[in-house]
């Protein structure tokens, strides 16, 4: 078994801001395949999701990006997953919009969810598929920025990566060596 992790924030109206990139790339990929989350545990919703005999899930903390370890962590323990079978998804705001990029291990990176889920993990070897938001302009505050939506001219960037991205997660829970999946989706 398989878990992959969309960070984002619950309720309207985080919807489509930046810091949703986790969950935005989560939902595209039940869509594609025709998947909804309509299951919960440890304050989460998941979709199953079966590719070539393996159960895979598909996974949205409810609580919050900075407390995204207290589902995470849970989850990983009730349905007995290594952490080496865990990838999680998120925004970087290091990376230009539109951009990607999959790593094997690493800091959090400033990023207050994948902190806290690597606190709870007790590692920092988890799987992650970062898309990129950008920096703040001029004096705007990070938190104004990631909390806002994208402008207009970002949505046909932010597109593109996010099917990129889930391409990318197709083809790792299909099996493919996610060393492989790094060369072939890194920009």
């Amino acid at each position: 078994m398989k878990v992959i992790v969309g960070l984002g924030n619950p309720g309207s109206q985080y919807l489509n801001t930046r810091h949703n990139m986790g969950f935005i790339t989560l939902d595209e990929l039940a869509h594609q395949e025709g998947l909804s989350f309509n299951r919960e545990r440890a304050e989460g919703v998941y979709a199953e999701w079966f590719v070539n005999g393996e159960k895979i899930l598909l996974v949205k903390p409810l609580t919050y990006m900075n407390r995204s370890g207290h589902c995470v962590g849970p989850i990983m323990d009730y349905f007995n997953v290594d952490t080496e079978d865990l990838l999680v998804v998120y925004d970087d705001m290091d990376l230009a919009v539109g951009k990607l990029r999959l790593r094997f291990k690493g800091s959090a990176g400033g990023h207050r969810g994948m902190k806290d889920i690597q606190e709870w993990m007790g590692t920092t070897e988890i799987k992650r598929l970062k898309l990129g938001i950008g920096h703040p302009n001029g004096r705007q505050a990070v938190v104004d920025h990631v909390l806002t939506p994208f402008k207009k001219d970002e949505h046909e960037a932010v597109l593109g990566a996010v099917l990129a991205g889930v391409d990318a997660l197709k083809d790792w829970a299909s099996g493919k060596k996610f060393e492989a999946v790094m060369s072939q989706y890194n920009q």
